[in-house]
């Protein structure tokens, strides 16, 4: 009983896995390997390299990364929230309309902050 219900679960795990590994398999045991010093040097862009790669990044490029993680979870929150509207009713309707306004409060206050300016 316990095998039949997580049957499914384990084919999936199992098909996944050779599902990314077999490519990787078949392109190092079938793929051509000429290395040169031109195929191994470090590039950016089709240009070498001019810093080092351990550079520090402004802390803008993660405040941007969080407020679109921020915005993109308010969007899927939006569609489960479309889907079901007619079942869960005004209730529902105005529970989003309360999470929606403290968002864009929020997006208001980044935007006077000058969160979003990029210098």
């Amino acid at each position: 009983m316990f095998v039949e219900q997580y049957l499914p679960v384990l084919l999936f795990i199992v098909i996944g896995i050779a599902v990314s590994v077999a490519p990787m398999v078949l392109g190092r045991l079938l793929g051509p390997s000429r290395p040169d010093s031109a195929k191994n040097s470090p590039y950016e862009c089709g240009f070498e390299a001019f810093e080092d790669a351990r550079m520090r990044f402004d802390v803008r490029y993660y405040l941007v990364a969080i407020l679109f993680i921020l915005f993109d979870l308010e969007i899927a929150f939006l569609f489960p929230w479309a889907v079901a509207l007619k079942k869960i009713g005004a209730v529902g309707f105005w529970a989003m309309m309360i999470f929606l306004s403290i968002l864009v409060v929020g997006f208001i206050y980044e935007w006077k902050k000058g969160a979003l300016d990029w210098e």
